[in-house]
């Protein structure tokens, strides 16, 4: 799920106020968040009508700060232990949002209990979204303690599970506020859409994760094509036979059949959402295209797609058009 960028500031002392008496304002600060930050998703959030835009904005917030707990960019959550702790406080509110009682300073968690109280939100799923982030947070103390890049994800199933924590999680999270037809298959699908944009991150981000101590691709496929994952002396990842491409181009293929599973949920939304949620999925997808037709594009920094490229993808879903 990682949509990086700068995270919001908790509010000061001076900043409080009751946000529970003022729901529009608690979820216009989230649509702020959500304008600012979310790079990707938020050609797709605007697409929904506004109950559903404030209520995902709302959502999105707060993914958005556990995933910036995570990467260190909250203020007093540097170290491990601060961050475990600051996750931990997540979970303390989730916990207090299913009681009734949100922080009424906070506006995010306000908005979000205000969004559950209006659509079938699966709470829990944050919590997968934590534990997903504890996960890092430990793999970066790892990789501190020992001077290596830690490896957590000895196979693709390894990945896989940690993929649906942190994505397949914002999947089903997003589906509680789309709603759909009676179909059990929905959340399956919703959670393998969430699954395939997360291994496009991953694919997309394999030098910035090294420069961080973080190796998310599968040991034995490494091993299996060959890959010595390191970078060359410019900086860039290195590639001198090939392998690395050969990886890329591999698992993007595999991502493409994760896409073509999730992407079966648009069917079951109304117009507006399956809009939404196919501008979403065809940003990402079209990021792993490119990825896949230029490996080596990726080597020196993060690929991505251009405003104006997003817009034609958000435009073709709006239209029901992949």
């Amino acid at each position: 799920m990682t949509d990086t960028s700068r995270t919001d500031p908790v509010p000061t002392t001076a900043d409080r106020r009751d946000y529970a008496r003022d729901l529009p304002a608690a979820y216009a600060a989230c649509e702020e968040i959500t304008r600012r930050e979310a790079r990707n998703f938020s050609y797709g959030i605007r697409l929904l009508p506004a109950p559903k835009r404030a209520a995902l904005s709302a959502v999105y917030a707060l993914a958005r700060r556990i995933d910036d707990i995570g990467d260190g960019d909250v203020p007093g959550a540097a170290t491990a232990e601060a961050k475990l702790a600051a996750l931990e406080r997540i979970r303390v509110s989730v916990q207090q949002m299913r009681a009734g009682q949100p922080d009424p300073t906070d506006p995010v968690l306000v908005g979000v209990h205000a969004a559950v109280h209006r659509y079938p939100i699966p709470l829990g799923a944050f919590d997968e979204l934590v534990d997903g982030v504890e996960a890092d947070t430990r793999m970066d103390d790892e990789a501190q303690r020992t001077g290596e890049p830690a490896r957590p994800h000895a196979t693709f199933t390894d990945m896989e599970i940690y993929c649906r924590q942190v994505a397949g999680s914002v999947g089903r999270l997003c589906l509680g506020i789309f709603g759909s037809r009676p179909d059990a298959r929905a959340s399956g699908y919703a959670d393998r859409l969430g699954i395939a944009l997360q291994q496009t991150n991953i694919l997309r981000d394999v030098r910035e994760d090294l420069l961080n101590g973080r190796v998310y691709l599968p040991t034995d496929e490494l091993a299996r094509f060959g890959v010595d994952l390191r970078l060359d002396e410019h900086g860039a990842l290195a590639d001198p036979d090939g392998a690395l491409a050969a990886y890329v181009r591999f698992a993007a293929d595999r991502a493409r059949g994760w896409y073509a599973d999730g992407l079966a949920l648009l069917p079951l939304l109304d117009r507006r959402s399956a809009a939404c949620a196919g501008a979403m999925a065809g940003i990402y997808r079209r990021l792993l295209d490119e990825i896949a037709a230029d490996p080596a594009s990726t080597y020196t920094g993060r690929r991505s797609l251009s405003g104006g490229a997003k817009l034609v993808v958000a435009a073709r879903a709006l239209m029901g058009r992949s």
